[in-house]
């Protein structure tokens, strides 16, 4: 296409080629000019640059991920595929390796991948079943220290609703997210006193003050509706703090009736979503033998005509849960788009990957307005069949108007850390 790199200093890149909605405008791509100076976007000026129409995006926000899973597939493969042996897996691996160096470790060789492909804000998942809780959100904290100029980072607890226990033990593990300014977080599945639960769950997030992040019926058994639950909850307590839930999957084998009135619940509420498609289809109506006869993706289309804010994110990597993947979100992003799918759909669905999470987590907004951080990546395509056609692995990324260096770690870093066990 021409250009090779993006000088620093005070330029105006012409002829970039963004989505509309980022502008403000209901139009799907725009070709138009970006001045840069100091780090940020500037009105005008600079030394022209003529760009030949590269699509150009704000930095990615990737508002679902579990970065203290990632990278244990080489010592802790799924033995099957499935979500039961995925499980197990996990746990037999947190048990016997998840020290705070193991985990530290991989977790700064993810943020790194993240950084590369151009990621500038993160929410993780945190197991947080004790004693793993004290380990990884100390590990947590230094790495948000550690990196804090390069990704904002979040965290939300993960741990089973049966270990919500009605006795007060789970007051530790929500402690220990609130002093470190964290999310409280759990999956939903159902359990007896399953209403309950939730209460005493919400109740605790009242009293520290903190927004909750669900993982929420991660199956294609249609009788799973801990979503209606969720939201009936929150209607019935007032609970005013922002919640997101992911996965959704059952919602899609639901009576369409039924999953609707589900999702009219979930708008009054005001509950975030968050799709994870590339993990959902991987797991999902996954059986040894027998074909996938289903995606796994949660009713997107139906959320967005709701009002629902609606975000993509990458989930697991390279992790019994996910075999693949490398925290890029443009790999999200194009596969987000055929399996959703999203393309002949609205114009507007480039905002779940930039200004939908950044509202539902609390980031700071995406923008391309004078005055914004010059944080962006720029592609060699010029339109959505040629971004989505190729990895772009020369994508340049550029962070306060200077490039930065986008070579992957080696995977053979963590050598040291994949002996089997």
């Amino acid at each position: 296409m021409g250009f090779q790199s993006i000088p620093d200093g005070h330029v105006r890149l012409e002829n970039v080629t963004v989505p509309g909605v980022l502008l403000g405008q209901d139009t799907d791509l725009v070709v138009t000019d970006l001045s840069l100076d100091a780090g940020k976007i500037v009105e005008s000026g600079g030394a022209a640059v003529d760009m030949k129409r590269a699509i150009l995006f704000p930095c990615f926000i990737d508002m679902h991920t579990h970065l203290d899973k990632g990278h244990i597939w080489g010592r802790a493969p799924n033995p099957d595929g499935t979500f039961a042996g995925a499980l197990n897996t996990v746990m037999q691996d947190r048990q016997a390796r998840w020290s705070a160096e193991d985990v530290h470790t991989r977790m700064e060789f993810a943020l790194r991948c993240a950084f590369a492909h151009g990621t500038r804000a993160m929410r993780t998942h945190l197991d947080s079943i004790p004693p793993q809780d004290d380990v990884s959100w100390g590990v947590f904290d230094d790495l948000r220290a550690e990196w804090s100029d390069r990704i904002a980072l979040q965290a939300s607890c993960l741990l089973g609703v049966d270990a919500i226990d009605l006795n007060g033990s789970f007051r530790h593990t929500a402690d220990l997210v609130a002093k470190a300014g964290g999310v409280l977080g759990m999956v939903t599945y159902p359990v007896e006193d399953l209403s309950q639960r939730l209460r005493t769950f919400f109740k605790i997030a009242d009293e520290l003050g903190l927004h909750v992040d669900l993982h929420v019926d991660e199956t294609m058994d249609p009788n799973v509706e801990t979503l209606r639950l969720i939201a009936e909850t929150i209607l019935d307590m007032g609970f005013e703090a922002p919640v997101t839930v992911g996965h959704c999957c059952s919602l899609s084998a639901q009576d369409e009736a039924r999953a609707l009135s589900t999702l009219d619940l979930v708008a009054r509420a005001g509950i975030n979503v968050v799709s994870l498609p590339m993990c959902n289809l991987y797991l999902q109506d996954r059986h040894v033998g027998r074909t996938p006869r289903a995606r796994g993706i949660t009713l997107v289309h139906e959320m967005k005509a709701r009002g629902i804010n609606v975000s993509f994110a990458s989930d697991n990597t390279r992790d019994p849960l996910y075999a693949v993947g490398d925290l890029d979100m443009l790999e999200v992003m194009s596969e987000a788009t055929r399996i959703g799918p999203l393309g002949h759909a609205d114009l507007d669905w480039p905002a779940a990957f930039f200004t939908n999470p950044a509202q539902a987590c609390g980031f700071d907004k995406p923008s391309l307005q004078p005055g914004a951080p010059a944080d962006l990546i720029v592609f060699k395509a010029r339109s959505w069949t040629e971004l989505f056609s190729r990895p772009h692995s020369d994508r340049i990324v550029l962070r306060k108007g200077r490039a930065i260096e986008t070579t992957l770690p080696d995977y053979a870093e963590l050598d040291p850390l994949m002996e089997m066990s």
